[in-house]
């Protein structure tokens, strides 16, 4: 059982005799399990080094079993940086190929079938992403989004840059705009596309994840470092620009007007909006004509410019500017253009 973590079976038998006991010696753990006092000692140095037993102060020598699920848990967290080092030594040993054998033609992309194929790669490119991970997020999915989601806040503990673009469609699951807001407020950036292409994960710049299909997920390719990728990489920056910024403003209340915007703006529709903020959809309908009229507007369309206007929803950096509208001045179309009628 615990051999994944260098526990031999010898040692694990040891240590689960000293488990099953408030305190041990040698000679009990000998006769117990019939086995020499010397390699009794072994084992116990051994598992005293990997943390799994500590000697009781005084003679004769007593020892106790750390918790597992403490120990254990340690020993786990060690192999896996233990790992980490090694693919990232396996990188650099790459480098040490010759050129025409690092840039084969056949390597460039590879073919996964199967979900199981599908979500081990995606685990495994959120294991090895250490500088930033962008992504394009719209239904269908293969892993558990939780899962999915705590791989993410890892990145983030560890200074990774998250960014994510985000399908309307994706924001209708359940839960999904508060797992959006708690993700933005432990530092990804977030945004909404009306009209996402594909799905899309891109670690380090060096390999990219996308299914062959749009609306199906049973075959994906995986894209190395090459013109290719790079034309991803655009494409994504591309509709980082087009795309609108998301999440509740810091502070903001249940009905607070900067944020009925901005959930307005990430393209939910106002069942999921009303469901988010725990109302109905009669209450939302009526906040919203509020709003409108605090903001002295007749459409969304106009509560979308003004939100900008008042920086209620900050238009995305570089974007192709604002263009002048026949009832309002300086308009920001895109995002006043999210802000368009929800069925």
């Amino acid at each position: 059982m615990l051999e994944a973590i260098g526990v031999g079976p010898d040692d694990e038998a040891v240590y689960r005799e000293v488990l099953s006991r408030s305190q041990a010696e040698v000679a009990e753990l000998a006769d117990s399990l019939a086995r020499d006092a010397g390699e009794i000692h072994r084992s116990l140095s051994a598992l005293e080094e990997l943390g799994l037993v500590h000697r009781l102060p005084g003679r004769p020598v007593r020892l106790r079993a750390a918790r597992p699920d403490v120990a254990i848990d340690a020993l786990v967290n060690r192999r896996r940086a233990e790992l980490a080092r090694t693919q990232l030594a396996a990188r650099e040993l790459l480098a040490e190929l010759p050129a025409e054998e690092r840039h084969r033609p056949e390597d460039i992309v590879e073919v996964l079938v199967g979900r199981s194929a599908i979500a081990a790669r995606f685990d495994q490119l959120l294991d090895t992403t250490r500088g930033e991970l962008m992504v394009l997020d719209r239904p269908p999915y293969v892993a558990d989004p939780e899962d999915s989601d705590g791989a993410v806040r890892r990145l983030l503990r560890d200074d990774v840059t998250v960014r994510g673009i985000y399908a309307p469609e994706a924001l209708e699951l359940p839960g999904a705009l508060v797992e959006l807001e708690d993700a933005s407020r432990a530092g990804e950036q977030a945004r909404v596309h009306p009209a996402l292409p594909m799905k899309l994960a891109i670690g380090d710049r060096r390999l990219a994840i996308l299914p062959v299909g749009v609306d199906t997920v049973d075959a994906a390719v995986c894209v190395r470092p090459s013109a290719l990728l790079d034309a991803l990489v655009r494409l994504f920056e591309l509709l980082w620009a087009q795309a609108t910024p998301v999440g509740a403003p810091a502070g903001a209340g249940p009905f607070d007007d900067r944020q009925l915007v901005a959930l307005l703006a990430s393209g939910a529709k106002d069942d999921v909006v009303a469901r988010h903020l725990g109302t109905s959809t009669r209450t939302l309908s009526r906040r919203i004509g509020e709003l409108m009229d605090h903001l002295n507007v007749r459409t969304r369309f106009q509560a979308g410019v003004q939100a900008v206007r008042l920086g209620w929803l900050e238009p995305p950096p570089g974007s192709a500017g604002h263009r002048e509208g026949p009832d309002d001045g300086l308009v920001d179309g895109r995002a006043a253009g999210v802000l368009g009628p929800q069925p």
